[in-house]
C-alpha cells in the first residue's frame, strides 16, 4: 500500500499496486458527518476533477463527494449499498468509495501529504 494523499475536501487517495487509485473520505470527514445512512456511488466512466460523483447522507447532513483528479471510475464499493456504516467504521479500509484510473498519476503529487493534511485539520480546531 502506498502513502495516502489528501484533498481539502477531506478525501483520501491511495495509489494501488495495479496503478489504479482508491478513493474514500477521511476519518475527520466521517466524524463530522455523523452516522452515515446512505451512499450513492458513481457510475463507472470518465469524470473531470471537481465533478460531483457521489453523495453521502448521514443523520446530520448530506454531502457531495467530488472527483479529486481527472480520471475514469473503474470500480465502486458495492458493499456500501448494504452497509453504509462502513464509512464510519473503517473509512480508510473497507469504507472506500470508488477506484479510478487517473489521466495522469503524477497529479497525485499535487495533493496533500499526511503531514500537510494534519496541519489543515489542526488549523480548523
Amino acid at each position: 500500500m502506498s502513502e495516502l494523499r489528501f484533498t481539502v475536501e477531506h478525501e483520501w487517495l491511495r495509489l494501488d499496486e495495479d496503478g489504479q487509485v482508491t478513493v474514500g473520505v477521511t476519518d475527520y470527514a466521517q466524524e463530522a458527518l455523523g452516522d452515515v445512512v446512505f451512499v450513492q456511488l458513481p457510475e463507472p466512466g470518465p469524470y473531470s476533477q471537481g465533478a460531483e460523483v457521489a453523495v453521502l447522507e448521514s443523520v446530520k447532513a448530506a454531502s457531495n463527494i467530488t472527483m479529486p483528479l481527472d480520471g475514469e471510475v473503474t470500480e465502486v464499493n458495492d458493499e456500501l449499498n448494504n452497509r453504509p456504516e462502513l464509512v464510519n467504521e473503517a473509512p480508510v479500509d473497507e469504507g472506500w468509495f470508488f477506484r479510478i484510473r487517473l489521466a495522469d498519476n503524477a497529479a497525485l503529487e499535487t495533493l496533500m501529504t499526511a503531514q500537510a493534511y494534519a496541519r489543515l485539520i489542526d488549523a480548523k480546531a
